[in-house]
């Protein structure tokens, strides 16, 4: 019976270690996700148009692993992008999107860079008297580019997660770029798509 007892606390140990040990990693799907909703609805459709977010999709079912861990530490965690700070971002990049640089990627004048940023590619191709305008709304898309993925990582708790974040947006741009949009590859290289 003693044998008995100590097996079954030895094993309650081990179960209840097992559910204090936390592993933060960063969450590279939810972040994949978020990026992917954030820029579609700043670029918007091809017409246009901002994407709709993706519907909720349904959790799934309870297995053995959820009973001893939960079903909250066994999913792929969120990642929030919907503060106050996040949406004040967007909506300024959008209105920027729209007004100025989706004509000036259009044109080849500007290019998506790899590091989730934008940059004057052909500065010939944008009349003199445009330059300057042309220049000021790279340097605020690129300053708001960076605060986004801080802000991000902030709003999640790990700061630390900014440069993945900001990898992560940087392959997300380059993929939702519309055919004859210029973006650099990995060597820095641009390319047209």
């Amino acid at each position: 019976m003693r044998a008995v007892r100590t097996m079954l606390l030895s094993l309650s140990l081990v179960l209840l270690s097992a559910c204090v040990t936390i592993n933060v990693y960063f969450p590279a799907a939810a972040a994949e996700k978020a990026a992917e909703q954030f820029i579609g609805n700043v670029i918007g459709e091809a017409a246009g148009e901002a994407k709709d977010p993706p519907p909720p999709q349904r959790p799934p079912q309870a297995g053995l692993l959820d009973f001893f861990i939960g079903a909250a530490h066994a999913a792929e965690p969120d990642l929030n992008i919907q503060t106050a700070a996040v949406r004040d971002i967007q909506a300024r990049m959008k209105q920027r999107f729209d007004s100025v640089l989706t004509k000036a990627l259009a044109a080849g004048s500007i290019g998506l860079t790899r590091d989730g940023l934008v940059a004057v590619r052909d500065a010939s191709a944008v009349p003199l008297a445009e330059r300057a305008s042309l220049n000021q709304a790279v340097a605020d898309e690129n300053r708001d580019r960076k605060a986004v993925y801080a802000e991000i990582a902030r709003a999640n708790g790990h700061p630390e997660w900014e440069a993945q974040i900001q990898s992560t947006f940087a392959a997300q741009w380059i993929q939702q770029a519309r055919p004859g949009w210029y973006h650099q590859d990995a060597a820095g290289a641009w390319k047209q798509r």
